[in-house]
């Protein structure tokens, strides 16, 4: 008789089994349902899970989850799904709380895919007829709605978008090096001023402006005040110079994406024009007229379409567009589609602020190498030969023709001039950028504790400290006041013209303008739109705060002094997406004495005056005395406040701190509910999952 005990081990590398709900079509969507239930995952999603069944009812469950969670990544901004990241971090393929959420017993992805790897999940995928390889899609007259590109699976019209930009741009970069005759005599004519005192390292503004001459493509990044609209004026006159001497001006265009950073792109480069010194004739060909991307394509109503396409491109000779990050993959791909192959396309923008609300993050894809340079051995000896600048010193890394084909035609801006490199925000902005949460809370530290302070940090104030900075800023410094939104209203009422003028007395407009900007010098933003600290709350707390002490007569619906930020895209009231307009006490036409509430907007081509628009019209706005970082992108305040919600969350990153401190021009405000979290976001990365390479 043998007596004893055995104790049997699975095999250390035995898979777990799949799970129940890969078995079958029902499990998989009950769970997904369940999922949508509780908002980790969108309806829409679901539904699409649906859809691919009604179309393959035999299909695999793991082919239907992939398509829901490649779905869900769109909402967060993602071109694709990831399959080896997601299975490395499942969980994060939902929209979980941070938190978690286990107050209800339910499968989690990381439970769902415990038993699937990544061979697997990409047979099953490459053997359903729902999808197809990127060799079969370019031919696919059936339309297989899913595309496996290696290890990414692509909603079909994601991954046509992407292989239209990186087509579109190869071509571009492939054209043939033509540089203006004369570049070297203009590039002195525009840079060189006799009496400028050198400044330490080269001019990277010159060297911008000689590589984006010299092809049909190219990128100018930079911080805030580093010149981008500075460079890309001096271009447009270079290049106009080169046309003028041929006997025939170009045609230029200018877009932004939102109808605010046409607005500001409109004004300075107006303002700079007169400064040139170049001819008359030159100067009045540099347009100064700034349209939204939506109105330069031609946007159809009801529809994803555009007037101008392939088949119709736009009529220009050159193309500038400024805050790029903030374009889309989607619209970046019906851009480059409409515009001529004789165009040259000049793009500006902060690679390290946020990317777009919409799914992609191009500009940043583009500019993955801008900070190290990446210039070939034959780029840099054409740009010290036509600038006469000197890359010995620059710290640059070399590249190589084929792997770095975009770098050749992008330029990184390093000198900032809205806020100098000592000074406190730009300090801030530098410490966010390298996600060092010590170096950022040292600054934070060091100049709040200054004599000239520029930078205030408030940890858990309480309700009617809060009140008091969002209404009146904080303590005087050497400079003036940081200002909270006391300030416009008094603006209002202190500006307001006399009664009994004429509705069409330019008076209004003056005053309009007035209280336009002053609600300008100061913005508070979050990074989250629900709950205490979030746009929705804030905004009625401010709300109730400005009626308390009588500045507004409501704190609800329409009243004098609401300011609103526009939804959606009103093409019968020339409105875009992201404008703002405050409603004001105006004259009737035509009648004696009596006023009516109308909305003032700054006019959106960046001309001066204003455009009222009834609040019965306005269908899509919301008040906007805070508002998210991401409506906040191509601003810029005199006072920014940015506040942090109580818990972390993923959409609390480095680039959306970056982002928020540099829309501070002078005071910069940072409100911290809870210790901890601020370090939190500064290490954490936006990780936007794409395939585009050029």
């Amino acid at each position: 008789m043998i007596s004893g005990s055995f104790n049997y081990e699975l095999p250390f590398d035995a898979p777990p089994e799949p799970s129940a709900h890969l078995r079958d079509r029902r499990a998989l969507l009950g769970l997904l349902d369940q999922w949508a239930e509780r908002g980790w995952l969108r309806r829409l999603d679901r539904a699409f899970a649906g859809f691919l069944y009604d179309c393959e009812p035999q299909a695999d469950p793991l082919v239907a989850l992939a398509a829901a969670l490649a779905s869900h990544q769109l909402g967060h901004g993602h071109v694709c799904l990831d399959l080896a990241l997601a299975l490395e971090r499942p969980d994060e393929a939902l929209s979980l709380p941070p938190e978690g959420d286990t107050a209800q017993a339910m499968s989690l992805p990381s439970d769902v895919l415990a038993g699937v790897d990544l061979d697997a999940w990409q047979q099953a995928l490459a053997a359903s007829p729902l999808v197809a390889t990127p060799e079969a899609a370019e031919g696919d007259a059936a339309g297989r709605p899913l595309v496996l590109d290696g290890q990414r699976l692509y909603l079909r019209r994601y991954w046509d978008f992407e292989q239209r930009i990186a087509t579109s741009l190869r071509r571009r970069l492939q054209q043939p090096v033509n540089p203006p005759p004369g570049l070297k005599q203009m590039l002195a004519q525009l840079f060189d001023a006799p009496d400028a005192s050198p400044a330490p390292g080269p001019d990277w503004q010159k060297l911008a402006c000689a590589l984006a001459a010299r092809g049909s493509v190219s990128i100018i990044t930079g911080g805030p005040g580093t010149g981008k609209t500075t460079t890309v004026v001096r271009l447009l006159a270079l290049l106009q110079m080169a046309a003028h001497e041929a006997g025939r001006p170009l045609r230029i265009l200018l877009a932004a994406p939102t109808g605010k950073a046409a607005a500001r792109l409109a004004a300075s480069i107006a303002d700079q024009v007169g400064r040139l010194p170049v001819p008359d004739a030159v100067r009045a060909s540099i347009p100064t007229d700034v349209s939204t991307l939506h109105r330069l394509l031609g946007r159809r109503p009801d529809t994803r379409h555009f007037r101008h396409h392939a088949g119709n491109p736009l009529p220009l000779d050159v193309l500038v567009v400024d805050e790029a990050s903030m374009v889309d993959v989607e619209m970046m791909a019906h851009l480059l589609a409409a515009l001529p192959i004789h165009a040259r396309l000049v793009m500006l923008g902060d690679k390290d602020q946020l990317a777009s609300v919409e799914a992609g993050a191009v500009l940043g894809d583009l500019c993955k190498d801008a900070e190290e340079g990446r210039y070939t051995v034959e780029t840099v000896r054409w740009l010290e030969e036509a600038s006469g600048e000197s890359l010995a010193e620059a710290g640059l890394l070399p590249g190589e023709p084929q792997r770095h084909a975009m770098a050749q035609q992008t330029v990184m801006l390093r000198r900032s001039r809205r806020f100098g490199a000592d000074s406190g925000i730009g300090r801030l902005a530098r410490a966010v950028n390298a996600g060092d949460p010590i170096s950022v809370r040292r600054v934070l530290d060091e100049e709040a504790s200054g004599d000239d302070a520029h930078i205030y940090a408030a940890r858990a104030l309480a309700p009617d400290a809060l009140d008091s900075l969002l209404l009146d800023g904080h303590a005087r410094t050497a400079r003036g006041k940081p200002q909270g939104y006391a300030h416009y209203l008094n603006v209002l009422q202190t500006h307001r013209p006399p009664a009994g003028l004429p509705a069409d007395d330019p008076a209004w407009d003056a005053w309009a303008l007035a209280v336009l900007g002053a609600f300008d010098e100061f913005r508070l933003l979050c990074a989250v739109r629900k709950g205490e600290h979030g746009v929705e709350g804030l905004n009625a707390r401010v709300s109730r705060a400005l009626c308390a002490r009588g500045l507004i007569a409501q704190e609800q619906g329409w009243y004098e002094g609401r300011p609103v930020l526009v939804t959606q895209n009103d093409y019968s009231l020339g409105l875009m997406n992201g404008d703002i307009g405050i409603a004001l006490r105006i004259p009737l036409p035509g009648a004696s004495g009596e006023t009516a509430l109308r909305v003032a907007f700054p006019r959106s081509d960046g001309s001066p005056g204003v455009r009222f628009a009834l609040p019965s019209r306005l269908t899509a706005v919301e008040t906007v005395f805070a508002m998210t970082v991401h409506k906040s992108q191509g601003s810029e305040f005199a006072h920014t406040a940015l506040i942090l919600p109580a818990t972390i969350s993923p959409i609390l990153t480095r680039e959306l701190i970056y982002t928020g401190v540099t829309r501070a021009k002078t005071w910069f405000t940072l409100i911290e509910p809870h210790a901890g979290v601020l370090e939190e976001a500064v290490t954490r990365r936006v990780r936007r999952t794409s395939g585009l390479a050029i």
